[in-house]
């Protein structure tokens, strides 16, 4: 069973950014200089790994940690330069499609021949690549709808309606035992992985903080509401076909019929909540706010950069036969030296 109500440990520090912020949470220390902040490459693991401490007080928190840490003004300040780095960053190098329509037909129709982390692993992914995807991607779907959900009070009427509707499949539509974040776990403990929330921040990539801290990023701000739901559509619609040829990988390399059951449900759920994002989300959104078309499109754009750095970084790690994490899976099942 899953450590779920367990407050995560602090993690290794990356960088003398992610290193002060570290001490700051501690009560050891102050917090990083601007000008280290300013000199921290942005997507880098230094820079990305401060910014998801910063978040993570608005989710569990640390153990040892102060929960009062979570309004600290100034960590707040610091995570507020921080965002402003990344959040400039994502707007410099994201291409932006000139509406919303543009964007979603960009992910709503797949190209023909895929070379993505899904068709890798369908076709020709080992256990252990397997277990190294799970284990990064624990980060996120242990939290999986938790950002979205901050979306709620800044919608009304048919945005909102939607979005709550397919929350409520996301936390398991009243059961817990079918809450999303408690099927990965299953799927977890089928990969013989570790289940406690946060376990393995530190062998994240900072590709795949990243990605975690889009979501954050965009759920923490009403500024950003627009942006968000087009984060929420790009996970929707890309979803179903994406988690089809993951289902099939668990069942060639044999993970579980957990690691199975967890896609198969993505398959049904989200080819069901695609129609609902794009017609009464996005609709309604759009209906009522329409000045907010941009973020929308911003939103679904920026979800899928940062998601080709995360593949790219995976892909690349595999290729080369070298493992894509900092620090080692437990041995056992892990496939290689």
């Amino acid at each position: 069973m899953p450590h779920e109500s367990q407050e995560p440990l602090l993690p290794a520090p990356r960088g003398p950014v992610s290193a002060a912020v570290v001490e700051y949470l501690r009560g050891a220390g102050p917090l990083p200089r601007p000008e280290d902040v300013a000199a921290a490459p942005v997507y880098g693991d230094d820079l990305q790994l401060a910014l998801y401490l910063c978040y993570e007080l608005h989710y569990r928190g640390f153990a040892g940690v102060a929960p009062e840490c979570e309004w600290d003004p100034d960590l707040l300040r610091t995570r507020a330069a921080l965002e402003h780095r990344f959040l400039s960053a994502l707007r410099a190098d994201t291409p932006v499609h000139d509406s919303v329509q543009d964007a979603l037909a960009g992910i709503l129709v797949e190209p023909v021949d895929g070379t993505g982390v899904s068709h890798h692993l369908r076709d020709r992914g080992e256990l252990w690549q397997v277990r190294e995807y799970a284990a990064q991607r624990s980060l996120y779907h242990l939290k999986e709808a938790d950002p979205h959900a901050w979306v709620l009070p800044r919608l009304w009427g048919r945005a909102k309606a939607g979005m709550a509707a397919v929350e409520f499949d996301e936390f398991g539509g009243g059961r817990p035992d079918r809450v999303h974040a408690r099927l990965y776990a299953d799927l977890m403990a089928d990969l013989g992985l570790d289940t406690t929330y946060g376990r393995y921040l530190d062998a994240a990539s900072a590709e795949l903080l990243a990605t975690v801290n889009l979501m954050s990023l965009f759920g923490l701000h009403r500024s950003l509401r627009g942006a968000l739901v087009g984060h929420f559509a790009a996970v929707e619609i890309t979803s179903s076909p994406g988690s089809r040829r993951l289902a099939e990988a668990m069942r060639r390399t044999g993970a579980g019929a957990a690691a199975e059951f967890f896609y198969d449900e993505h398959v049904e759920a989200d080819a069901v909540h695609e129609q609902v994002v794009r017609h009464e989300v996005i609709g309604g959104l759009l209906e009522q706010e329409p000045h907010l078309a941009p973020d929308v499109a911003f939103g679904i754009d920026a979800t899928g950069h940062v998601e080709d750095r995360f593949a790219a970084r995976l892909l690349a790690d595999w290729t080369a036969g070298r493992s894509s994490l900092r620090t080692p899976l437990e041995s056992e099942m892990s496939g290689i030296p």
